[in-house]
């Protein structure tokens, strides 16, 4: 059996019906150094609050799902040493084991379907790395987009990924792609790309009702809501496509491989940009969630 535990305001907020935004844990532990990841995991939450819905903040510690954290559990996981990485294969070993972990896009949206939560709000998903034709190195995420009927938000597919790959790949598994007010794809630290958006949806209601469809339909998976970074927030893509490539060029030469890539990518172009990376992921990760919990609204007034 799983254990789950859910925080108080989360049980508050199940019990009356409110709309609740289902959040990773992997940018507490993961994503940059105490106190600021705390800070910013507390302000992400805010920010959903004061846009009418719930936060739930989703982690494994000692082997019991927690949907959404109390504020000491959130100091303490932002604090904690040695925390892993959860996604869909190691999930269950997880919790089966009694460990503590932090959960990825895909084990967000898991965490999230066990919940009955149907939105989740991240910075960008994982996706097809660049040289994927010879690594093979594709994100989990992507196939459990393809499984698991979630409404994703996030700023596109990270920008150190090979986008198109990543849309191939998307449109191959049948997971619609739109982009939120605007025709093209935005590129995570940029609002624009070179992309066409497959599909385009102007409001929070038109997304709601497009996952409520996909639910009356009974078809598998989900949808991934690209969302573009505010335009006072962003940096420009060729600004950021020299700063990527010595990046990758420099990953590449030190044999960096698997799990490792992302965090040694973003911790260089956090490097090469001088905090400017960091500033505008808060920027956009905050944009997400405020989206998502006007999606989530508008998702519980369908269901009345």
């Amino acid at each position: 059996m799983i254990e789950i535990q859910y925080s108080a305001e989360v049980a508050a907020a199940r019990a009356a019906g409110t709309a609740i935004v289902a959040l990773e844990s992997t940018i507490i532990t993961h994503g940059m150094p105490f106190p600021q990841n705390v800070e910013v995991a507390a302000q992400v939450e805010q920010d959903i609050r004061d846009t009418g819905a719930i936060p739930a903040t989703m982690a494994v510690i000692k082997g019991v799902l927690h949907v959404g954290l109390e504020t000491d559990q959130l100091q303490a996981l932002g604090q904690a040493q040695g925390v892993a990485k959860v996604s869909r294969a190691d999930m269950p070993v997880c919790l089966a084991m009694g460990k503590t972990g932090a959960t990825t896009v895909a084990a967000t949206m898991i965490a999230a379907r066990l919940a009955g939560i149907d939105v989740f709000a991240t910075g960008g998903i994982g996706g097809v790395h660049k040289g994927a034709e010879h690594s093979f190195d594709i994100s989990a995420d992507l196939m459990e987009l393809a499984q698991t009927p979630m409404t994703v938000v996030a700023a596109g597919a990270k920008a150190i990924l090979d986008i198109p790959k990543t849309l191939e790949v998307l449109e191959t598994q049948g997971v619609p792609v739109i982009a939120y007010g605007q025709d093209s794809i935005p590129a995570f630290w940029s609002s624009q790309s070179d992309l066409n958006a497959p599909l385009r949806m102007d409001t929070a209601r038109d997304i709601a009702r497009s996952h409520a469809m996909r639910q009356a339909m009974a078809l598998p998976g989900g949808q991934l809501i690209a969302n573009p970074i505010p335009a006072d927030a962003e940096i420009a893509a060729e600004v950021l496509a020299p700063v990527i490539a010595q990046a990758q060029a420099e990953a590449d030469a030190q044999g960096v491989t698997g799990k490792a890539v992302t965090p040694f990518l973003l911790q260089r172009i956090f490097e090469l940009t001088e905090g400017r990376s960091l500033t505008a992921n808060i920027a956009l990760v905050r944009n997400n969630a405020r989206l998502a919990a006007e999606i989530a609204k508008e998702l519980v007034k369908l269901k009345a």
